[in-house]
């Protein structure tokens, strides 16, 4: 029996009880509501919601829950001619879901940027037969076992030959963004690299709901780590942030304006 976290969407093991903490939320990451923690199942979450698609650009579709639930991210299906990869994770897995990616060839990968979307990782792999890849520096942060996880290690991973895993950290260990080398590169960066409310700009943060914000030294290490990549498209993890031009400058001068805050002379 599986339960879901209805604040962070991540799935426990209940076959020997309900949990009485989500290790997730009780994070300084990631919060307890005031109304206290609680559960549903599957069940519950099919019979309430359903997910809805969008064609973003030539072979990327995003996928997201609604009504919204827990974190409300949405997860990517991106198609190569190697295979579909889908890129971080929603915790409703429907019918109706698993048709529509099926006649889409399937998926032959699944990515995670960091703990928070981890959600139902491992159903989704069941249902596809797909590998997960995670960075080894968040294992501890993984609730259940399941034989598809791909614990990776050192500063990035070539899943596809156009589709690699860049390790950034920042908002954890092993923060991990996706750079598809198409038509002048494209960035799915989760809120590893969060896209501020006016799709402009980019911001960087320990932890979103908290506040907390992150060093100067860890957004030099992960602006350093971006550098020589080629993009010019970010997609974000919540509906409508994405930077669909110029993204590498903007995230370049988003950073020197993070680093200018912190030193006090803000731009």
């Amino acid at each position: 029996m599986i339960t879901i976290c209805t604040a962070c969407g991540t799935s426990y093991d209940a076959t020997h009880g309900q949990p009485a903490h989500c290790n997730i939320c009780e994070d300084a990451r990631q919060f307890v509501p005031a109304s206290g923690q609680q559960w549903l199942s599957r069940a519950q979450l099919r019979a309430t919601h359903r997910n809805m698609w969008q064609q973003l650009e030539p072979g990327l579709l995003s996928v997201q829950t609604v009504p919204a639930f827990a974190i409300d991210q949405r997860a990517f299906l991106l198609q190569t001619r190697h295979g579909n990869i889908l890129w971080d994770c929603i915790a409703h897995l429907d019918d109706a879901t698993e048709t529509l990616i099926q006649a889409l060839g399937g998926i032959s990968a699944i990515a995670i940027s960091h703990p928070h979307y981890y959600s139902t990782m491992q159903d989704w792999a069941a249902a596809f037969d797909a590998p997960i890849y995670l960075h080894a520096s968040d294992s501890e942060w993984i609730q259940r076992a399941s034989p598809h996880i791909h614990l990776w290690q050192g500063e990035a991973l070539t899943l596809f030959p156009e589709v690699t895993l860049l390790r950034l950290g920042g908002h954890f260990a092993g923060g991990t963004v996706l750079h598809w080398a198409h038509q002048q590169g494209v960035l799915l960066s989760g809120d590893i690299v969060q896209v501020t409310p006016g799709a402009n700009a980019v911001s960087f943060m320990w932890s979103y709901p908290n506040m907390l914000p992150l060093a100067a030294a860890s957004v030099s290490d992960m602006l350093a780590r971006l550098e020589p990549v080629a993009y010019q498209r970010l997609y974000g993890a919540f509906a409508g942030r994405e930077i669909t031009a110029d993204a590498r400058q903007r995230v370049r001068s988003s950073g020197e304006h993070y680093l200018a805050c912190l030193q006090g002379t803000p731009r």
